[in-house]
């Protein structure tokens, strides 16, 4: 029981911790602060690197995992 509760404040504390850190990240910019403008003449890359393709990996070899465990049954 004792360990119950100290699980659960951690997990207060924990939640708690990240709840603060993005709400320090969402504050908004200031107009003219150097971001993209309606006027550039192309828009901003997006930046894909392999992070992108091993979830996707990863996700894919999930599916066949289930895929494969439904078929045993």
């Amino acid at each position: 029981m004792r360990t119950t509760i100290l699980f659960r404040q951690a997990a207060l504390a924990a939640g708690l911790f990240l709840l603060v850190g993005a709400a320090r990240q969402a504050h908004a910019q200031a107009p003219g602060s150097g971001g993209p403008t309606p006027t550039d003449p192309q828009p901003t890359d997006v930046p894909l690197d392999g992070g992108a393709s091993l979830l996707l990996a990863g996700s894919l070899a999930y599916g066949v995992r289930q895929l494969r465990q439904r078929r045993r049954k």
